[in-house]
């Protein structure tokens, strides 16, 4: 699925020809079209779980060698040779090529680079809180899906009963269309939903939910490094003052489309706000973003079957989303 998804972003994005991707891959050109034309593999299903490669159990051990360097002399260090060496008495069975190939990829993640938070057009942040509302009566606590672009400081929240994929799915799909376009960036944090394994610095091994999302708007996905909220400080700040100025005094509803028509139009209406310092409005500034954006697809993406059990739902509802497990308690 990650290549899957490459090549339509290199394709349909940043324009690379047909022709170029052929020859780099050696796909057949049916494939090629299979690939361009479905946002996922049709029909695609794993018959039993992929063999991870025989450095896979060692890469921790391999991370830790690493990191107790640091603390020694620089040409005291391991090499990958003797990294190799020190693994194959420990039970490795694979070839040297694979650890030489581990050993460069994390030392090159663990070299921090700090540079300057950019606001480029174009880019958008997610996050989720938490608020009580009255629907229907009931007083509840819901999730706040919140997008918003940093170059403009436009957002747009909903909210949905509880987290799960069909929550983030639902959410990106919803704000594309009020922001009329899709960013070509999104910066994440580290959710379960998203993330199988954080790789280091800047790697990620993720999940089939979010590769078919990625598939079908084809943006960009940029995770903050552990620890490191800060990099998605203006998503942080948009759930804060949408939960202190749309949501107090609790705000009652029939039921949650009542309510999300509701935060719809505050986040049309915060538009008109202007941002000190720079005396234009949010939404003169929303055209710079929209211009940079990646166009709407035709097609909505379709809902993806839920793996959660029915004892995991809440009573009488029917989720399409992922196990409520994922959600982190106490958050926002």
């Amino acid at each position: 699925m990650e290549e899957w998804t490459e090549i339509r972003q290199r394709v349909l994005v940043e324009g690379v020809s047909k022709r170029a991707v052929l020859r780099e891959t050696g796909l057949h050109w049916q494939t090629l079209e299979k690939i361009l034309a479905h946002s996922e593999p049709p029909g695609y299903r794993l018959s039993e779980p992929r063999q991870r490669p025989k450095i896979g159990p060692y890469l921790d051990r391999i991370r830790e060698i690493l990191e107790e360097d640091k603390k020694g002399p620089k040409k005291q260090r391991h090499t990958a040779k003797r990294i190799f060496q020190l693994l194959k008495q420990e039970g490795y069975t694979g070839g040297y090529t694979q650890v030489k190939v581990a050993v460069r990829a994390i030392a090159q993640r663990s070299r921090e680079v700090f540079v300057p938070l950019l606001h480029r057009p174009g880019e958008a942040q997610v996050d989720f809180g938490y608020a009580l509302v009255k629907v229907a009566g009931k007083l509840r606590k819901v999730v706040l899906f919140v997008m918003a672009l940093p170059h403009s400081d436009g957002f747009f929240v909903q909210a949905f009963e509880h987290l799960c994929l069909e929550t983030f799915w639902e959410g990106h799909v919803r704000a594309f269309e009020f922001f009329g376009g899709v960013p070509w960036r999104i910066t994440y944090d580290n959710e379960g939903m998203l993330v199988i394994e954080v790789l280091g610095a800047h790697g990620r091994k993720l999940t089939e939910g979010f590769l078919q999302l990625q598939s079908h708007y084809l943006f960009q996905e940029h995770f903050c490094q552990v620890g490191r909220a800060n990099e998605k400080g203006v998503v942080e700040g948009a759930v804060k003052y949408a939960r202190l100025n749309f949501l107090v005094p609790v705000p009652e509803a029939r039921d949650f489309e009542e309510l999300n028509a509701r935060l719809r139009e505050q986040c049309a209406e915060d538009l008109q706000r202007r941002l000190r310092g720079k005396g234009v409005s949010k939404e003169e500034l929303l055209a710079e973003d929209r211009a940079a954006f990646l166009p709407l697809p035709l097609r909505r993406p379709r809902s993806r079957p839920c793996s959660a059990s029915p004892a995991s739902r809440p009573p009488g509802r029917t989720c399409r989303g992922m196990p409520t497990r994922f959600a982190p308690p106490g958050r926002g």
